[in-house]
């Protein structure tokens, strides 16, 4: 432990930054929606694309197979070149995509759909009943290991009765249901012959863009799709998406119009591009939480006391200041306030000596060591950062360990046991990209969805838990669903696999010649629509 004297340093420091941080933000929050600043363009001009798009993101793709993403990123990258048969409106609702329409028997058991005709594919290959099945062959298939298997894996049966007809037979209810359809892209079965298992380097869809090129760690193009079944969409040539982890730079290419459009906007930046009048804000509340997740398998964190403790020990209001520059708020359930059937919780306000107490309870009266992992890009660093100084005041010793986005990936799924697992604090966000309430839950809290399976590196498994999440999901009835939902996050409040941190504001930044481009409550990019003014 550290001695009083440095502690007391320590503790001073961070109270400076909160509020030196504080008051660089003050006055400056951006409102909700689209911040135009005023003042005029500074000298120098704009780089041009022509009708092309540059967008700037700050970490890499991990994959273009959409039955196997997991990380926003890649969903971002496979939405522009592939549909589902449902897809999300702006406000992430469910709505018919590849389907014409569709119908759901009064049991929740069988869902009809029927498909749009004349759509065809990037290859020229026709999209039918027959490509749709073709898809979730793929998928439900064990021994692709697709993540989009546990999705569906109460599907009993898929009929196509006629090329525009498919029908979906289920084991028992499934209120999620459409949501994951929405997010099960549709990808040529010829182009699945022909390449299997390296699809992910060889994407074909329906989309608006066509695959161009994808070079691992420095660009994504994609082409428009001339043949595209919405008439006029899309406006732009190509979208090059590029990823640049360093805030700075990425701030930079937007100023000098390297970049077209960039997320995330670096909070910190917000203030410095707000008075130019070639750059504009937006601003939208998200479902993207904030997070570290807890090896409950693992020594120390296998006593809830010491969950908790480090819950009490972390300012959440700070970190959101320090962290987020004040655009966000404290995480109070498992979920944002944004997604479906979210139930607020209390408790775990700051509180250094609760947090010693419970520590000393659990027989670390001078703390422990430990190790953080989380992704190399500024804000995960800046945030692990803070998390460290914070712990260090209750005697929890952390050596933060950053790694590039596919590398952190392959660490954690390295382990096919909860006992071969290295991790121990993972600091990372999460969006249920379904926007569905199973979405932020089964994935993370599920105990069959421990990694490689799924996202649950907390290894949490909590009996009560999983039971109510297969009845939250078999409840036809919604308000059924939303009191079992309620059940599930206040258990998990209480077992605190996570430390609760905070929930994003969605903020990004563009050129003011570019409309179009959005970015939505999971944190995916829209490009559809983009066009260059």
């Amino acid at each position: 432990m550290k001695s009083k004297g440095k502690a007391w340093s320590l503790m001073m420091l961070m109270i400076m930054v909160v509020i030196v941080s504080s008051a660089c933000t003050s006055g400056s929050k951006p409102a909700a929606g689209t911040t135009p600043a005023p003042s005029p363009a500074p000298a120098a001009s704009a780089a041009k694309h022509g009708n092309n798009l540059v967008v700037a993101i700050n970490a890499n793709f991990i994959t273009l197979d959409p039955h196997n993403t997991s990380d926003t990123h890649s969903i971002t990258a496979a939405r522009t070149m592939y549909e589902g048969l449902m897809g999300f409106d702006d406000n992430m609702q469910v709505t018919p995509a590849l389907a014409e329409s569709y119908k759901i028997s009064p049991d929740g058991l069988v869902y009809t759909f029927t498909l749009k005709q004349n759509v065809k594919f990037h290859d020229g290959t026709e999209f039918n009943a027959e490509a749709v099945k073709a898809n979730f062959d793929r998928i439900l298939d064990q021994k692709n290991n697709l993540r989009f298997r546990k999705n569906f894996l109460n599907v009993n049966k898929i009929e196509t009765p006629d090329p525009k007809t498919v029908i979906f037979t289920l084991s028992q209810p499934y209120n999620a249901f459409l949501n994951k359809l929405a997010m099960a892209l549709i990808i040529s079965p010829k182009a699945l012959k022909d390449y299997g298992a390296d699809i992910s380097k060889h994407p074909v869809g329906t989309g608006p863009y066509k695959f161009k090129e994808w070079v691992q760690g420095d660009r994504l193009v994609v082409d428009k799709n001339p043949d595209y079944r919405q008439q006029g969409i899309p406006k732009v040539d190509s979208v090059t998406f590029k990823p640049v982890p360093e805030n700075g730079s990425r701030i930079a290419m937007l100023k000098t119009g390297e970049a077209d459009f960039i997320y995330p906007m670096p909070t910190e930046q917000v203030a410095q591009v707000k008075g130019q009048s070639d750059i504009v804000v937006d601003t939208i509340d998200s479902t993207i939480v904030r997070y570290i997740t807890l090896n409950t398998m693992k020594k120390p964190f296998d006593d809830v006391k010491v969950r908790q403790a480090i819950n009490y020990a972390i300012d959440k209001n700070a970190y959101v200041k320090v962290v987020k520059s004040g655009l966000g708020a404290k995480l109070d359930s498992t979920m944002s306030s944004k997604t479906q059937y979210y139930s607020k919780q209390t408790g775990y306000d700051y509180d250094v000596n609760k947090a010693k107490q419970l520590l000393a309870d659990a027989g670390y009266p001078n703390g422990f060591q430990a190790e953080i992992w989380g992704e190399n890009d500024s804000e995960t660093m800046k945030g692990m950062q803070f998390i460290q100084q914070q712990l260090a005041l209750v005697g929890i010793k952390l050596d933060v360990k950053s790694m590039e986005g596919a590398t952190l990936s392959d660490q954690i799924n390295a382990a096919k046991t909860p006992q071969e697992a290295k991790i121990q604090m993972w600091n990372v966000s999460w969006s249920p990209s379904s926007n569905d309430a199973d979405g932020a839950t089964r994935g993370l809290f599920s105990s069959t969805m421990f990694p490689p399976a799924g996202s649950n590196t907390a290894y949490y498994k909590n009996d009560n838990v999983d039971k109510w999440i297969e009845d939250a999901n078999k409840a036809i009835d919604s308000a059924q669903a939303k009191s079992i939902y309620a059940d599930i996050q206040k258990a998990i409040w209480a077992d605190a696999p996570w430390a609760f941190l905070g929930v994003d504001q969605v903020i990004s930044g563009k050129r003011s010649n570019i409309d179009g481009v959005k970015v939505m409550p999971d944190g995916s990019i829209r490009v559809a629509n983009a066009a260059v003014k």
